[in-house]
C-alpha cells in the first residue's frame, strides 16, 4: 500500500474512532405543539401547549449535549421555537427565530440540532413569531455541569424552576390585532408563577436543607422583583456565569433574564409566600406561589413581604453588586474569569438608541431611526444563496441619526468575526429597556444616568462584571457592553418587551468569516426549511 493510501486509511480509521467514542452524548425530545384550553387566572383560555402541557416541558442537558428537538406543529398558523441564552456555536442555522428559520407550517415538522456547547446555567425556550409567546409554548432550559467539573457550591437538596411573567387574559391574536393597528398593550391582568395564579402552585421542601431556585421572567412586558417569605436569597448564577453569592432578601429580574438562587429551610416548619410583583409601574400586579415545608401543619399567613417598586436607585446599586466569582470554574476547568476582557481595546463603539416613533400614523418602535420588518426570506438563507434584493448590510446605521425621523427597514447591521466591540445602549425614554443578543454572551461593564460619552469609560468595572446575554437598561439611562464577536452567523439583537420586538425593536447582526470553512461556521443543515425566495432551492447533498 502506497504512503498516501495508508495516509488516508489512518485518518478514516481516526474519524471513525473519534465517532464513535468521541462524541458527546445525545438526547433526543420530540415535542407536539397543539392549542389547548387553559386557566392560569380562572378564565378558559387558548393556550400553546407543549406534550399537553402549560409551560411545556423542562429540557435538562449536561454541558456540550447534542440536542435533537423535533417539532410538530399542529397549530393553524406557521411555529418557530427559539431558545433564550442558548449560543448556537457556529450555528446560527438553529436559532428559531425569522431571520434564521423558516417556519414550521400547519402539520409540519422540523428537527432541531443543537449542542449546549461550552454552556452551563439557567435558560428558557420560547415561540418567537406571531405573538404567540401571550399563548404559552415556554419551558426552562438547564444545562448542567460536567460531573467532574466542580461548582462553587455544595449539590442543593432539590432544583426548583420559577417561570414568572406578566399575562393577558386576552387570546394571543386578540393581542396581536391591536399591535397590528397601531395602538399598545394594555396593561397586563396579572402575573403568573410556572403558570398559576394566586397560591396556584406550591413548592415542598425538607426543614434545614437547601434548594436551588431557577427563576426566569418569560413576560412579555414588565420587570419583577422575586422574594420569599421570612428567606433570603443568595445568588449563585446569571445565565451561565456563576457569581459571588452575595444574599438578597429580594431580586429586580428584567424581561428575559434568568438567575439562581440558593434557598435554605431555616426557618420554623410552614407555609410561606414565595411572590413575583411588578417593578418600575404605577400599579403593582403581585401574585404568589407556596413554599410548603414537608412538616409543615400551617398554611400562609400574614401579609405578603412588600418590595421596592418605581424606585429606580436601589435597582441599579443592585445589578451593580452583580459581580462575577472569578475562582469559580465555568463549562470548562479553568477559572471562568481568567479571560481578561477587561484588558482588550475594542476595535469599534456601536450605539443603540431605542425610540417609539409613529409612521404612517400607527405606533412602531426602533433602533437608531430603523423600525425593523421581516423579510419574505430568513436572512441567513438568503445570504447563504445570495439572493438579492431581501436584505442590505449597513441598512441599519452603528449610531444614532441627528433628528427624530424613523422609516421602515429589513436592518442588518455589518460585523467582522473576531472583531471585539463597544455596544452601548442609550435610552431615552422613560420606561426600563431590556436587550437580548442572540448567539453570544457578553460583558455588561457599566451602568449610568444621562448620556453616554467617552468619559463615560471611566467608572467602567473591567474586573469583574458579569457575563450574560440580557441586560436592562434604566430610564433616561445607558448601559455599556464588550462582547468578542466570537460566533459567525446571523444574530438577532432585539427587544425583550414583547410588543416593543414585535412592532420593530430589532435587528441582525450578521458577523461574516471570509473562509467559508466549517471551522468557523456549521454548514446549511440538510433538513433546513426553505421558503420564500429560497423556495425551490436545495440544501446539500450529505
Amino acid at each position: 500500500m502506497g504512503d498516501s493510501k495508508l495516509i488516508l486509511c489512518c485518518f478514516i480509521a481516526c474519524i471513525l474512532f473519534l465517532g464513535v467514542n468521541g462524541e458527546n452524548p445525545y438526547r433526543y425530545i420530540t415535542w407536539k405543539v397543539t392549542y389547548g384550553d387553559i386557566y392560569p387566572l380562572g378564565v378558559k383560555q387558548q393556550g400553546i401547549l407543549i406534550n399537553g402541557q402549560f409551560p411545556g416541558p423542562h429540557i435538562d442537558a449536561v454541558t456540550n449535549d447534542n440536542l435533537i428537538i423535533s417539532v410538530y406543529n399542529y397549530l393553524n398558523e406557521p411555529f418557530l421555537i427559539s431558545w433564550n441564552g442558548v449560543q448556537q456555536r457556529r450555528n446560527s442555522w438553529q436559532d428559531g427565530v425569522s431571520g434564521t428559520n423558516c417556519p414550521i407550517r400547519p402539520g409540519k415538522n422540523f428537527t432541531y440540532v443543537l449542542q449546549v456547547k461550552d454552556q452551563i446555567g439557567s435558560f428558557y425556550y420560547f415561540p418567537s413569531l406571531l405573538f404567540h409567546k401571550a399563548a404559552g409554548g415556554y419551558g426552562a432550559i438547564r444545562i448542567w455541569s460536567r460531573p467532574k467539573i466542580p461548582v462553587p457550591f455544595p449539590s442543593p437538596a432539590g432544583d426548583f424552576t420559577v417561570l414568572a411573567g406578566d399575562w393577558y387574559k386576552r387570546n394571543h391574536y386578540v393581542l396581536r390585532r391591536l399591535l397590528d393597528s397601531g395602538h399598545n398593550l394594555p396593561f397586563p391582568d396579572r402575573l403568573l408563577i410556572n403558570g398559576r395564579g394566586w397560591n396556584g402552585y406550591t413548592f415542598t421542601v425538607d426543614p434545614g436543607r437547601t434548594y436551588r431556585f431557577r427563576v426566569s421572567n418569560v413576560g412579555l412586558t414588565t420587570s419583577i422583583n422575586f422574594r420569599i417569605q421570612g428567606h433570603k436569597l443568595k445568588l449563585i448564577e446569571v445565565e451561565g456565569s456563576h457569581t459571588l453569592q452575595n444574599t438578597y432578601t429580594s431580586f429586580d429580574i428584567h424581561l428575559g433574564q434568568s438567575c439562581s438562587f440558593l434557598v435554605t429551610a431555616d426557618q420554623i416548619p410552614q407555609d410561606y409566600y414565595v411572590v413575583a410583583s411588578t417593578r418600575f409601574t404605577r400599579r403593582v400586579l403581585t401574585t404568589t406561589a407556596v413554599l410548603h415545608y414537608s412538616n409543615s401543619k400551617r398554611g400562609v399567613s400574614g401579609p405578603v413581604p412588600g418590595a421596592p417598586t418605581i424606585q429606580i436607585a436601589p435597582s441599579v446599586m443592585q445589578a451593580r453588586s452583580i459581580r462575577w466569582n472569578l475562582t469559580a470554574s465555568g463549562p470548562r476547568p479553568n477559572p471562568q474569569g481568567s479571560y481578561h476582557y477587561g484588558l482588550i481595546t475594542p476595535s469599534r463603539t456601536i450605539m443603540l438608541s431605542n425610540s417609539a416613533p409613529y409612521i404612517n400614523g400607527k405606533q412602531r418602535y426602533a433602533v437608531n431611526g430603523v423600525s425593523y420588518v421581516p423579510a419574505d426570506t430568513p436572512l441567513k438563507i438568503a445570504d447563504y444563496f445570495k439572493i438579492p434584493g431581501v436584505f442590505n448590510l449597513g441598512s441599519i446605521p452603528t449610531w444614532p441619526p441627528s433628528g427624530n425621523n424613523a422609516y421602515f427597514q429589513t436592518s442588518v447591521m455589518a460585523a467582522n468575526f473576531r472583531e471585539y466591540v463597544e455596544i452601548v445602549f442609550q435610552n431615552w425614554e422613560d420606561t426600563v429597556q431590556s436587550w437580548h443578543i442572540d448567539g453570544y454572551s457578553f460583558f455588561v461593564v457599566g451602568m449610568n444616568g444621562g448620556q453616554w460619552t467617552p468619559a463615560s469609560r471611566s467608572s467602567y468595572n473591567l474586573r469583574d462584571t458579569v457575563a450574560r446575554c440580557t441586560t436592562q437598561v434604566y430610564p433616561r439611562s445607558w448601559t455599556a457592553i464588550y462582547m468578542a464577536l466570537d460566533n459567525v452567523g446571523m444574530w438577532n439583537i432585539r427587544s425583550e418587551n414583547w410588543a416593543r420586538q414585535y412592532l420593530g425593536q430589532q435587528f441582525y447582526l450578521r458577523v461574516y468569516s471570509p473562509a467559508n470553512s466549517w471551522r468557523d461556521e456549521l454548514p446549511i443543515p440538510k433538513n433546513a426549511l426553505l421558503c420564500g425566495r429560497a423556495r425551490g432551492r436545495h440544501t446539500r447533498p450529505f
